[in-house]
């Protein structure tokens, strides 16, 4: 057996059971063994929609997968993506294929870049080590939440594993142990169950950190228990979904009364949350006075983000199960005042909140087109979004049925993410319909994985907000007289680049036109939709203010 096997091997038997990739000559050999071994292997068009597809499916499925790429250009082609997976801590295995000659047209320094994006490297050394270093790469992976390049020379590849080493290695290999939930100090604990007897308008902030099992269920009894008003950052968003109190998503994706609700707390607790500035508007959502707790199973990551009057190092689950056996039977209004339960139930989302529609006849306004959206799809989706002024509208117009609907790459706010992210969380929920909500840029900079979309034969729906610009960047320089040449472009008919690619299509200039996606809905959908929404572009969205201060 050759090296390249036997690593194909050892990844599924350690629990990578989906890949995605690029192959080429020298990443031929393993991802062939990888599929033999039972792994799916989806072939993209591009390295980069290949790293983010298994960015999003582990996210979203909770299970560790694979990219594979060639060695050199394939790896760079794949950085964005794997820049993205490091950032935001998903387990994900990078096997990257590595010239063995200094002088080799593809010889780069692998680890070098792996590094410089964020992720972890580490390299197949020898046919006797093989199996165990690809184990160890998959452990690590898994129990430190890293994304983690595993490089794979050429010439350690050919080398041979003698066939009964091979047997015994590959027999002995089992998916590694999850990792160990962290119990909080008896300390802690006594001081965040002060912190929340003493509070009298406490909020919850839940993160990535609080999407795990049992997780909602403990973080609702206890906010029950203090009358706590319940939020999410944007990545967790969906989890209080259903629950009376919740305030849906803090940070600039925050609609009024949320925002409102969170700045007038006198006790916040972030539950597996970094409490970004995106999160906290930096800082503006964290009133004074304020007492800031945040728990994570992580120390390092306690107050890295901004400082805390209180860090606890501890499992969330686990934690908010202490904390309310500690604080006893019983309940307390808290902030869940009556005024604040109907305003909640009146006020709280952004279709519910007036505004002027400003659609013409050639352009529908996005908030109106996101409405519809809404009432025409299926309740039970999982959504892809990608990065841009567009971007608030589908993250928060569109509703989510639990903290698996929207998958949110956008750790890295790189534009060309969104239709693969929606691709890999597509493929990690088969039981829901896939929506990719995209600009007009994200769209065509990732337009050749529409042949991914439509070789899988996944029912998506892709929607375009077509501005014919980079919007951000019009509307945030735009008002100083900047000239907008590089950043503005001709119209292009991205309905017709669908249809060449088999999807069915259409072009939406009024929510009339919109009948044509109820119909697909209604339909056998037998080819995914794309819907080319023409959009009014006379302003930024609400929240562009904030991702450019402090820029």
């Amino acid at each position: 057996m050759k090296v390249a096997e036997a690593v194909g091997r050892a990844l599924v038997a350690a629990g990578v059971g989906q890949v995605f990739g690029v192959v080429g000559s020298g990443n031929f050999h393993v991802t062939n063994a990888m599929a033999a071994a039972g792994a799916r292997f989806v072939a993209t068009r591009h390295e980069g929609g290949a790293a983010t597809m298994a960015d999003a499916y582990a996210r979203v499925s909770g299970a560790v997968a694979a990219v594979s790429v060639h060695q050199g250009c394939g790896l760079t082609n794949a950085l964005t993506g794997i820049g993205e997976a490091a950032k935001s801590r998903t387990p994900l295995v990078v096997v990257a294929a590595e010239a063995s000659q200094p002088r080799s047209n593809f010889s780069v320094d692998q680890r070098a870049l792996a590094e410089a994006v964020g992720a972890r490297s580490t390299r197949v050394t020898s046919a006797q080590d093989a199996v165990a270093q690809t184990c160890a790469a998959v452990r690590d992976a898994v129990r430190e939440r890293r994304t983690l390049v595993l490089n794979l020379p050429l010439d350690v590849q050919a080398q041979d594993v003698p066939d009964t080493e091979a047997a015994a290695a590959l027999a002995a290999v089992a998916p590694p142990a999850a990792r160990a939930a962290v119990e909080p100090a008896d300390t802690d604990i006594a001081a965040l169950a002060d912190v929340l007897a003493r509070a009298e308008r406490p909020v919850f902030l839940a993160g990535r950190g609080s999407r795990g099992p049992g997780c909602r269920a403990a973080l609702e009894a206890l906010a029950e228990r203090c009358g706590a008003l319940l939020a999410t950052s944007a990545v967790a968003r969906g989890l209080f979904h259903g629950n009376a109190w919740s305030l849906d998503v803090s940070g600039g994706f925050a609609s009024p009364l949320a925002a409102e609700l969170i700045r007038g707390a006198d006790a916040i607790v972030a539950w597996g949350c970094s409490l970004t500035m995106w999160t906290t508007r930096h800082g503006a959502l964290i009133g004074p006075g304020a007492t800031l707790v945040q728990v994570d199973d992580d120390p390092a990551a306690l107050g890295g983000q901004r400082p805390v009057d209180l860090g606890v190092t501890g499992d969330v689950r686990i934690t908010a199960e202490r904390i309310r056996t500690a604080l006893g039977s019983g309940e307390r209004t808290g902030y869940r005042a009556p005024e604040n339960g109907e305003a909640l139930a009146a006020r709280l989302r952004w279709r519910d909140i007036p505004y002027e529609d400003e659609s013409t006849r050639d352009r529908i306004d996005p908030r109106t087109l996101s409405i519809a959206l809404d009432d025409i799809l299926p309740a039970e989706r999982v959504i892809g979004v990608d990065s841009g002024n567009f971007m608030g509208h589908p993250t928060m117009y569109l509703s989510v049925p639990d903290e698996q609907g929207l998958c949110f790459t956008q750790a890295f706010q790189s534009i060309g993410l969104g239709l693969a992210t929606a691709v890999g969380a597509a493929l990690a929920r088969p039981d829901r319909l896939p929506v990719a909500a995209l600009g007009d840029g994200g769209a065509l900079m990732s337009a050749v994985e529409l042949d991914t979309v439509r070789r899988l034969g996944l029912p998506m729906v892709v929607v375009v907000y077509n501005d014919d610009a980079y919007g951000a960047e019009v509307h945030h320089f735009g008002p100083d007289g900047h000239p907008l040449d590089t950043v503005e472009f001709p119209p292009t008919d991205i309905a017709a680049v669908a249809r060449g690619y088999g999807f069915e299509a259409v072009t939406v200039r009024t929510p009339a036109d919109l009948k044509a996606v109820r119909d697909w809905v209604e339909g056998p959908r037998h080819a995914p939709l794309l819907v080319d929404a023409k959009v009014v572009r006379d302003h930024g969205s609400w929240w562009l203010e904030e991702a450019f201060k402090g820029h």
